[in-house]
Protein backbone atom coordinates (compact mmCIF):
# COMPACT_ATOMS: atom_id res chain seq x y z
CA UNK A 1 0.00 0.00 0.00
CA UNK A 2 1.26 3.48 -0.79
CA UNK A 3 1.61 5.99 2.02
CA UNK A 4 -0.92 8.37 0.49
CA UNK A 5 -3.65 5.72 0.75
CA UNK A 6 -2.64 4.85 4.30
CA UNK A 7 -2.66 8.51 5.34
CA UNK A 8 -6.10 9.05 3.79
CA UNK A 9 -7.50 6.05 5.67
CA UNK A 10 -5.91 7.21 8.93
CA UNK A 11 -7.59 10.57 8.44
CA UNK A 12 -10.92 8.86 7.80
CA UNK A 13 -10.53 6.75 10.96
CA UNK A 14 -9.93 9.92 12.98
CA UNK A 15 -13.05 11.46 11.44
CA UNK A 16 -15.07 8.39 12.38
CA UNK A 17 -13.78 8.62 15.95
CA UNK A 18 -14.94 12.24 16.09
CA UNK A 19 -18.40 11.17 14.97
CA UNK A 20 -18.46 8.45 17.66
CA UNK A 21 -17.63 10.93 20.41
CA UNK A 22 -20.09 13.54 19.15
CA UNK A 23 -23.05 11.21 18.67
CA UNK A 24 -22.64 9.41 22.01
CA UNK A 25 -22.19 12.77 23.72
CA UNK A 26 -25.37 14.10 22.09
CA UNK A 27 -27.29 10.95 23.03
CA UNK A 28 -26.09 10.98 26.62
CA UNK A 29 -25.65 7.22 26.45
CA UNK A 30 -23.79 4.64 24.40
CA UNK A 31 -20.57 2.67 24.21
CA UNK A 32 -17.52 4.76 23.26
CA UNK A 33 -14.70 2.46 24.39
CA UNK A 34 -15.29 -0.44 22.03
CA UNK A 35 -16.42 1.82 19.21
CA UNK A 36 -13.15 3.76 19.33
CA UNK A 37 -11.02 0.59 19.57
CA UNK A 38 -12.62 -0.79 16.40
CA UNK A 39 -12.48 2.39 14.30
CA UNK A 40 -9.37 1.48 12.29
CA UNK A 41 -10.70 -1.98 11.43
CA UNK A 42 -14.08 -0.62 10.36
CA UNK A 43 -12.45 2.16 8.33
CA UNK A 44 -10.21 -0.28 6.47
CA UNK A 45 -13.18 -2.49 5.61
CA UNK A 46 -15.63 0.19 4.49
CA UNK A 47 -13.21 2.50 2.71
CA UNK A 48 -10.69 0.11 1.16
CA UNK A 49 -11.57 -3.57 1.32
CA UNK A 50 -15.25 -4.39 0.97
CA UNK A 51 -17.06 -4.56 -2.35
CA UNK A 52 -20.14 -2.48 -1.59
CA UNK A 53 -22.40 0.07 -3.26
CA UNK A 54 -24.14 2.58 -0.97
CA UNK A 55 -26.65 3.32 -3.74
CA UNK A 56 -27.60 -0.37 -3.81
CA UNK A 57 -27.43 -1.63 -0.22
CA UNK A 58 -29.19 -4.85 -1.26
CA UNK A 59 -26.88 -5.55 -4.24
CA UNK A 60 -26.60 -9.37 -4.26
CA UNK A 61 -22.86 -9.37 -5.04
CA UNK A 62 -21.91 -7.09 -2.13
CA UNK A 63 -19.58 -8.15 0.63
CA UNK A 64 -21.28 -8.39 4.01
CA UNK A 65 -20.21 -7.02 7.39
CA UNK A 66 -21.71 -8.27 10.66
CA UNK A 67 -21.04 -6.26 13.81
CA UNK A 68 -21.40 -9.09 16.28
CA UNK A 69 -20.49 -6.78 19.19
CA UNK A 70 -23.58 -4.74 18.41
CA UNK A 71 -23.12 -2.26 21.27
CA UNK A 72 -20.34 -0.70 19.13
CA UNK A 73 -23.03 0.45 16.70
CA UNK A 74 -21.78 4.08 16.69
CA UNK A 75 -18.61 3.16 14.81
CA UNK A 76 -20.60 1.32 12.14
CA UNK A 77 -23.15 4.13 11.85
CA UNK A 78 -20.32 6.64 11.39
CA UNK A 79 -18.74 4.53 8.65
CA UNK A 80 -22.06 4.00 6.87
CA UNK A 81 -22.82 7.73 6.93
CA UNK A 82 -19.37 8.70 5.71
CA UNK A 83 -19.65 6.05 2.98
CA UNK A 84 -22.94 7.56 1.77
CA UNK A 85 -25.61 5.14 3.01
CA UNK A 86 -27.45 7.96 4.79
CA UNK A 87 -26.74 11.64 5.60
CA UNK A 88 -24.00 12.40 8.12
CA UNK A 89 -26.42 14.88 9.71
CA UNK A 90 -28.49 11.94 11.00
CA UNK A 91 -25.69 10.69 13.26
CA UNK A 92 -26.63 12.97 16.13
CA UNK A 93 -30.06 11.34 16.29
CA UNK A 94 -28.42 8.29 17.88
CA UNK A 95 -30.72 6.74 20.51
CA UNK A 96 -33.31 9.48 20.06
CA UNK A 97 -37.00 8.53 20.00
CA UNK A 98 -38.01 7.75 16.42
CA UNK A 99 -34.45 7.57 15.08
CA UNK A 100 -33.44 4.51 13.05
CA UNK A 101 -30.05 4.71 14.77
CA UNK A 102 -30.85 2.61 17.80
CA UNK A 103 -28.39 1.65 20.50
CA UNK A 104 -27.82 -1.60 18.62
CA UNK A 105 -28.00 -2.09 14.83
CA UNK A 106 -31.38 -2.81 13.23
CA UNK A 107 -31.21 -4.34 9.75
CA UNK A 108 -34.80 -3.32 9.02
CA UNK A 109 -34.24 0.38 9.70
CA UNK A 110 -30.72 1.29 8.59
CA UNK A 111 -29.43 0.73 5.03
CA UNK A 112 -26.17 -1.19 5.04
CA UNK A 113 -26.85 -3.11 8.26
CA UNK A 114 -26.75 -6.80 7.36
CA UNK A 115 -27.82 -8.26 10.70
CA UNK A 116 -29.56 -6.94 13.81
CA UNK A 117 -27.11 -7.60 16.62
CA UNK A 118 -26.65 -6.85 20.29
CA UNK A 119 -27.30 -10.20 21.94
CA UNK A 120 -23.66 -11.15 22.23
CA UNK A 121 -22.36 -14.35 20.70
CA UNK A 122 -24.72 -14.57 17.74
CA UNK A 123 -22.98 -12.64 14.97
CA UNK A 124 -20.59 -15.36 13.83
CA UNK A 125 -23.49 -17.79 13.38
CA UNK A 126 -25.27 -15.23 11.19
CA UNK A 127 -22.08 -14.63 9.20
CA UNK A 128 -21.72 -18.37 8.66
CA UNK A 129 -25.24 -18.52 7.26
CA UNK A 130 -24.49 -15.74 4.79
CA UNK A 131 -21.26 -17.44 3.77
CA UNK A 132 -22.99 -20.80 3.29
CA UNK A 133 -25.60 -19.06 1.13
CA UNK A 134 -22.82 -17.64 -1.03
CA UNK A 135 -21.37 -21.12 -1.53
CA UNK A 136 -24.78 -22.62 -2.38
CA UNK A 137 -25.54 -19.81 -4.83
CA UNK A 138 -22.08 -19.91 -6.44
CA UNK A 139 -21.44 -16.28 -5.48
CA UNK A 140 -18.06 -14.87 -4.58
CA UNK A 141 -18.87 -12.31 -1.91
CA UNK A 142 -17.11 -12.43 1.44
CA UNK A 143 -18.53 -12.04 4.92
CA UNK A 144 -16.59 -10.03 7.49
CA UNK A 145 -17.56 -10.21 11.16
CA UNK A 146 -16.30 -8.21 14.14
CA UNK A 147 -16.22 -9.91 17.54
CA UNK A 148 -15.46 -8.53 20.98
CA UNK A 149 -13.01 -10.30 23.25
CA UNK A 150 -15.53 -10.35 26.10
CA UNK A 151 -18.04 -11.72 23.63
CA UNK A 152 -15.99 -14.82 22.90
CA UNK A 153 -16.81 -16.04 26.38
CA UNK A 154 -20.15 -17.01 24.81
CA UNK A 155 -20.46 -20.71 23.97
CA UNK A 156 -22.29 -20.02 20.72
CA UNK A 157 -19.14 -18.39 19.34
CA UNK A 158 -17.27 -21.68 19.63
CA UNK A 159 -20.11 -23.70 18.12
CA UNK A 160 -20.04 -21.28 15.19
CA UNK A 161 -16.25 -21.47 15.00
CA UNK A 162 -16.47 -25.26 14.78
CA UNK A 163 -19.19 -25.07 12.12
CA UNK A 164 -17.27 -22.56 9.98
CA UNK A 165 -14.25 -24.86 9.91
CA UNK A 166 -16.39 -27.94 9.26
CA UNK A 167 -18.05 -26.34 6.25
CA UNK A 168 -14.73 -24.90 5.00
CA UNK A 169 -16.08 -21.34 4.96
CA UNK A 170 -13.04 -19.65 3.46
CA UNK A 171 -15.30 -16.72 2.57
CA UNK A 172 -15.59 -15.82 6.27
CA UNK A 173 -13.01 -13.40 7.69
CA UNK A 174 -13.50 -12.56 11.35
CA UNK A 175 -11.88 -9.83 13.42
CA UNK A 176 -11.40 -10.03 17.16
CA UNK A 177 -11.27 -6.56 18.72
CA UNK A 178 -8.81 -7.62 21.41
CA UNK A 179 -8.96 -4.57 23.68
CA UNK A 180 -8.94 -6.71 26.85
CA UNK A 181 -11.86 -5.02 28.63
CA UNK A 182 -15.57 -5.75 28.94
CA UNK A 183 -18.31 -4.04 30.91
CA UNK A 184 -17.48 -5.82 34.19
CA UNK A 185 -13.72 -5.31 34.04
CA UNK A 186 -10.62 -6.88 32.46
CA UNK A 187 -11.58 -9.87 30.32
CA UNK A 188 -8.90 -12.00 31.98
CA UNK A 189 -10.52 -11.45 35.39
CA UNK A 190 -14.14 -11.97 34.32
CA UNK A 191 -13.47 -15.21 32.42
CA UNK A 192 -10.24 -15.49 30.52
CA UNK A 193 -10.45 -16.87 26.98
CA UNK A 194 -6.67 -17.06 26.66
CA UNK A 195 -4.72 -18.38 24.84
CA UNK A 196 -6.90 -16.85 22.12
CA UNK A 197 -4.79 -17.47 19.00
CA UNK A 198 -4.13 -21.09 19.94
CA UNK A 199 -7.84 -21.71 20.60
CA UNK A 200 -8.88 -20.47 17.17
CA UNK A 201 -6.15 -22.52 15.50
CA UNK A 202 -7.31 -25.61 17.38
CA UNK A 203 -10.80 -25.03 15.96
CA UNK A 204 -9.36 -25.20 12.44
CA UNK A 205 -9.06 -21.51 11.63
CA UNK A 206 -6.35 -19.59 9.81
CA UNK A 207 -5.10 -17.10 12.43
CA UNK A 208 -3.29 -13.76 12.18
CA UNK A 209 -2.28 -11.48 15.06
CA UNK A 210 -1.79 -7.81 14.24
CA UNK A 211 -1.71 -4.26 15.57
CA UNK A 212 -5.38 -3.32 15.24
CA UNK A 213 -4.55 0.37 14.93
CA UNK A 214 -2.14 -0.02 12.03
CA UNK A 215 -4.12 0.45 8.82
CA UNK A 216 -1.41 -1.07 6.66
CA UNK A 217 -1.22 -4.19 8.83
CA UNK A 218 -5.00 -4.54 8.87
CA UNK A 219 -5.31 -4.44 5.09
CA UNK A 220 -2.30 -6.70 4.49
CA UNK A 221 -3.74 -9.25 6.92
CA UNK A 222 -7.07 -9.18 5.08
CA UNK A 223 -5.27 -9.71 1.78
CA UNK A 224 -3.51 -12.74 3.24
CA UNK A 225 -6.81 -14.14 4.49
CA UNK A 226 -8.38 -13.68 1.07
CA UNK A 227 -5.80 -16.11 -0.35
CA UNK A 228 -6.64 -18.86 2.13
CA UNK A 229 -8.72 -21.76 0.81
CA UNK A 230 -10.62 -24.47 2.67
CA UNK A 231 -10.83 -22.80 6.08
CA UNK A 232 -12.14 -19.58 7.69
CA UNK A 233 -9.76 -16.88 8.90
CA UNK A 234 -9.61 -14.70 11.98
CA UNK A 235 -7.52 -11.59 12.51
CA UNK A 236 -6.80 -11.01 16.18
CA UNK A 237 -6.40 -7.25 16.35
CA UNK A 238 -4.52 -6.01 19.40
CA UNK A 239 -6.34 -2.77 20.25
CA UNK A 240 -6.73 -0.15 22.95
CA UNK A 241 -10.13 0.46 24.53
CA UNK A 242 -11.09 4.09 23.87
CA UNK A 243 -8.26 4.55 21.35
CA UNK A 244 -7.60 8.16 20.34
CA UNK A 245 -9.03 9.83 23.44
CA UNK A 246 -6.41 9.95 26.18
CA UNK A 247 -8.75 9.95 29.17
CA UNK A 248 -10.72 6.99 27.77
CA UNK A 249 -7.82 4.74 26.76
CA UNK A 250 -7.63 1.47 28.70
CA UNK A 251 -10.33 2.66 31.10
CA UNK A 252 -13.06 0.10 31.64
CA UNK A 253 -15.48 2.76 32.88
CA UNK A 254 -15.71 4.09 29.31
CA UNK A 255 -17.13 0.82 28.04
CA UNK A 256 -20.66 2.17 28.33
CA UNK A 257 -20.50 5.76 29.59
CA UNK A 258 -21.23 8.90 27.56
CA UNK A 259 -18.86 11.87 27.69
CA UNK A 260 -20.24 15.10 29.13
CA UNK A 261 -20.09 18.31 27.02
CA UNK A 262 -16.69 19.35 28.40
CA UNK A 263 -15.31 15.86 27.82
CA UNK A 264 -16.68 15.86 24.27
CA UNK A 265 -14.85 19.11 23.61
CA UNK A 266 -11.60 17.79 25.05
CA UNK A 267 -11.87 14.56 23.05
CA UNK A 268 -12.55 16.42 19.80
CA UNK A 269 -9.50 18.60 20.39
CA UNK A 270 -7.37 15.46 20.72
CA UNK A 271 -8.92 14.03 17.55
CA UNK A 272 -8.50 17.24 15.51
Amino acid sequence: MDQQTVSALEGKAKEIRRHVVEMIGAAGSGHPGGSLSAADIVTALYFNVMRIDPQRPDWPQRDRFVLSKGHAAPVQYAALAERGYFPVSELNTLRKLGSPLQGHPDMKKVPGIEMSTGSLGQGLSAANGMALAAKLDNMDYRVYVLLGDGEIQEGQIWEAAMAAAHYKLDNVIAFLDHNRFQIDGPVKDVMSPEPVAEKWRSFGWDVHVIDGHNIKEIIEAIQQCQKVTGKPSIIIAETVKGKGVSFMEDKVEWHGAAPKPGEVEKALQELA
